[in-house]
């Protein structure tokens, strides 16, 4: 078999978990360390006697000591570690970007670190993702994401578009990918909006001002001329409608494709953070469910439609039992009304609503998104028998990461419950999604062929302290006559901790440094350097000059004495030489 050499024509960046910190990890401005000064300069100031005084300036020292400055230190070490963190993730993005050359780039909620902070801060913390985590990075228009607008409800509204020819890979480039290759799909995440129990008109509309609504769908329609190469592996990939062997029939339901069927992909963007029960605003929550209606009735393909694709962005994982991924179902609620409302505004949370949860609720992931949304049933009478829509869920929230198959267990025994009703023979069941050992991205024991199923990733956090990671989806179209539908590759990879990117960045500092340092040094050293060996020479040259003269002065007194000496010795021979003359 040959391998799958083209570039897919729908390829996604798939991140999770930012959670963007900011003042609400730094100490309360009131207990800075030149208020904590200014209140000992008080007390000392205060004191009525000189005892008082130097009590006051002896306290004041020992909590300037012991507690003052260490808290200092931490709270800088803290505004250091959140700057160098919206680094450290814009450096994941940019790389992997730039690498991956994605056509599409989702962050799968909690973008910031906090629903409870004030407009201020979110609006510092938004200014963040985009000016620095997600530098070039856009918001998706509202004019794409109309489809989540209130307005529309009940209205034949859709939003199609077509996957460019220069993102399909037809020359078995990367090249130009097109708009969405900057824009950002934001999904809606607890620590940005809060849970059903707390979320309100306020909290919704900033975060749909500064990332984009939080429920939308769109469609991206396939054209190219000339499909995907069918020649595939079979190993590493995906039948779009199950994870079932390839060698089996990959379009159970036995629908031929039409010549003038066009492939699509269906793209679903929710805040499942309102699908369950108790929310605070029931209006709010009725948005969500009559949006969910809208995509099931209006705006989705027949479920015999193989051709196309549902690809689900939300943050909340699906039911699944305890055991199977490292969060096990829970929830938690409100027990008593808010005790301190903001000053003319309505209670931030009510008793009895809904607080926490770390899945959604059976009904919710069963009724609203299994059945709802992809149309699977354990009922061999249901459309298609029940497969379901093609398609794929992503998730985020237990910043761990999990791999689940949720399909329908028809083991089950037909029996009567406790209301007397006969269970219908079938039921929901999740299993993890074990991969083998020649192919990591294939399962090891697939489920029988006519097993209704969809695979679910929750992607590992991109936050520092769980390694940095990033998933990529790869999607395209087999038009092998014998399947006729979406494959898909997901995998994902794991950038580092945070500590070897402060480390880099600490010694490439450290370096840059030290080379200024010796630079200048050397700098210095040849300038004035230069200086100093003119002056040296100068004073050689000088010393060289007086030596000459001494030496000369030295010969010429010495010559001088000889010349003295010689006629001294001379003078008595001339006397003796005239007096023998005379004689």
């Amino acid at each position: 078999m040959s391998k799958y050499t083209r570039a897919a024509p729908f390829r996604l960046l798939v991140l999770a978990d930012p959670q963007l910190e900011g003042d609400s990890s730094l100490p309360n401005p009131k207990d800075s360390f030149l208020k904590r000064l200014a209140g000992y300069r008080e007390a000392i100031t205060s004191a009525d006697t000189w005892e008082d005084v130097l009590l006051a300036i002896l306290g004041s020292l020992r909590d300037m000591v012991l507690v003052d400055l260490l808290r200092s230190l931490r709270a800088t070490r803290k505004r250091i570690d959140l700057f160098g963190n919206d680094f450290y993730l814009a450096h994941i993005y940019r790389s992997l970007h730039w690498w991956s050359k994605p056509t599409h780039v989702t962050v799968l909620g909690d973008l910031i670190g906090s629903q409870w902070v004030t407009d201020g801060e979110f609006e510092r913390r938004a200014w963040r993702y985009w000016n620095r985590v997600f530098r070039g990075g856009v918001r998706v228009d509202d004019d794409i994401t109309i489809t989540g607008s209130e307005d529309v409800h009940g209205r034949d509204v859709k939003v199609v578009e077509d996957l460019p020819l220069d993102m399909q890979g037809g020359d078995g480039t990367t090249g130009s990918t097109g708009p969405w290759e900057h824009r950002i799909i934001n999904v809606a995440g607890n620590h940005d909006v809060g849970y059903a129990g707390d979320i309100s008109d306020v909290r919704m509309e900033r975060f749909d001002k500064a990332f984009g609504r939080a429920n939308w769908d769109i469609r991206f329609e396939y054209r190219a001329s000339t499909r995907d190469n069918p020649a595939t592996t079979r190993e590493g990939i995906h039948s779009a409608s199950a994870d079932t062997p390839i060698s089996t029939p990959a379009n159970p339901v036995g629908v031929p494709l039409s010549s003038t069927t066009t492939p699509s992909i269906h793209v679903i963007v929710l805040n499942s953070l309102l699908l369950d029960t108790p929310a605070l605003h029931p209006s709010i929550q009725q948005h969500t469910y009559k949006f969910i209606n809208d995509v099931i009735q209006r705006r989705s393909k027949p479920v015999e439609d193989r051709s196309s694709f549902t690809l689900l962005l939300t943050h909340l994982p699906l039911h699944k039992s305890e055991g199977i991924c490292i969060d096990a179902p829970y929830f938690r609620f409100y027990d008593q009304d808010d005790p301190k409302p903001p000053q003319e505004h309505e209670p931030r949370y009510k008793a009895g609503g809904l607080r926490e949860q770390n899945h959604l609720s059976q009904h919710a992931s069963h009724s609203g998104i299994l059945q709802g949304l992809f149309g699977m049933s354990g009922s061999p009478n249901a459309p298609a028998g029940g497969m379901g829509r093609n398609g794929l869920v992503l998730t985020g929230h237990d910043h761990v990461g999990c791999d689940v198959l949720h399909f329908v267990n028809r083991s089950v025994t037909p029996a009567d419950d406790p209301e007397g009703a006969m269970s219908p023979g079938w039921s929901w069941d999740a299993t993890r999604y074990a991969r083998s050992r020649s192919s990591p991205s294939s399962l090891s024991s697939p489920l029988p062929a006519d097993t209704p199923n969809i695979r679910e990733v929750t992607l590992r956090s991109m936050m520092g302290a769980y390694g940095g990671n990033a998933g990529f989806l790869s999607l395209w179209f087999d038009s092998d006559p014998s399947v006729q539908e979406w494959r898909y590759e997901i995998s994902t990879c794991r950038f580092g901790v945070q500590h070897m990117w402060w480390a880099t960045h600490i010694i490439a500092i450290v370096t840059a440094v030290l080379f200024v340092v010796s630079a200048t040094l050397g700098v210095w050293g040849w300038m004035f350097g230069e200086v100093a060996a003119g002056s040296n020479a100068k004073g050689v040259k000088g010393e060289a000059l007086g030596n000459k003269s001494a030496d000369l002065a030295k010969r010429t007194q010495d010559a001088k004495t000889r010349t003295t000496n010689q006629g001294r010795r001379d003078g008595p021979r001339e006397d003796l030489k005239r007096n023998a003359n005379d004689k």
